[in-house]
């Protein structure tokens, strides 16, 4: 499936598991989200996100967003948006 590069992570939050992600284009509520780097590789649908701790269901270009994943992410991981 394509992919296009949304942006970056920043930080990473063992509790609760978030990620910081600085935005490079438009990510919503519902999007599939690839994030890859050196020893990170994971698929996961946005099913929440924040900015400074308020709920939103859409960020923007250089946004700094807060997302909920599944396991460990590390700054400098690269943040692709799945197209169909």
């Amino acid at each position: 499936m394509p992919e296009n590069n949304i942006g970056y992570v920043t930080d990473f939050f063992a509790k609760p598991v978030v990620a910081g992600i600085k935005l490079d284009g438009t990510l919503s509520i519902g999007d599939s989200i690839h994030i890859i780097g050196r020893t990170t590789n994971m698929v996961i649908v946005v099913d929440s996100m924040q900015i400074d701790g308020a709920n939103i269901t859409k960020g923007d270009k250089d946004d700094l967003i807060g997302l909920k994943v599944p396991d460990r992410v590390r700054p400098g991981d690269k943040v692709y948006i799945i197209t169909e």
